[in-house]
């Protein structure tokens, strides 16, 4: 059976996943991306190195975002949201990047399973030693889909 997800059911699983897609445009081109993310208040935050992800985003900040839980080809659970990229300063960006290290902290088993950028002090600096930036996406608008069998 397909159906509908409704808005409690949407919001536990954005809760209950710590990867998601996010999807923007810029200069006729599109980029869907993996990221991990932590979501509170509505908000999905994330960070990022810098690339054609951040620059995408800061050049248009209308992004889609997708999450979705699958056990197998009959039974998932999926959600598609969209939402306004903001990056984050100073104490907002510090808020933002512990609210995404709380949430990853139970999956962080080994020094390799850390994120690879934006963990330390001062969020750390991507691979090309620039600072790693900690950003939100305000979600205005989520719908969600499921099947069971």
């Amino acid at each position: 059976m397909l159906g509908i997800l409704n808005e409690t059911e949407i919001e536990t699983l954005l809760h209950a996943e710590v990867t998601g897609r996010i999807g923007c445009h810029a200069d006729g081109r599109t980029y869907v991306v993996p990221v991990t993310y932590a979501y509170h208040d509505g908000c999905v935050y994330g960070h990022s190195g810098h690339g054609l992800k951040l620059q995408m985003m800061r050049h248009s900040p209308e992004v889609c975002f997708e999450v979705e839980h699958l056990e197998d080809l009959a039974r998932w659970r999926s959600v598609i949201a969209w939402g306004r990229f903001e990056e984050l300063h100073g104490a907002e960006a510090a808020v933002g990047m512990q609210r995404l290290l709380d949430r990853l902290r139970p999956l962080m088993v080994s020094a390799t399973a850390r994120p690879s950028h934006g963990t330390s002090h001062g969020h750390g600096a991507d691979v090309h030693g620039q600072q790693a930036v900690v950003y939100r996406i305000r979600l205005s608008e989520k719908t969600g889909r499921f099947e069971e069998r």
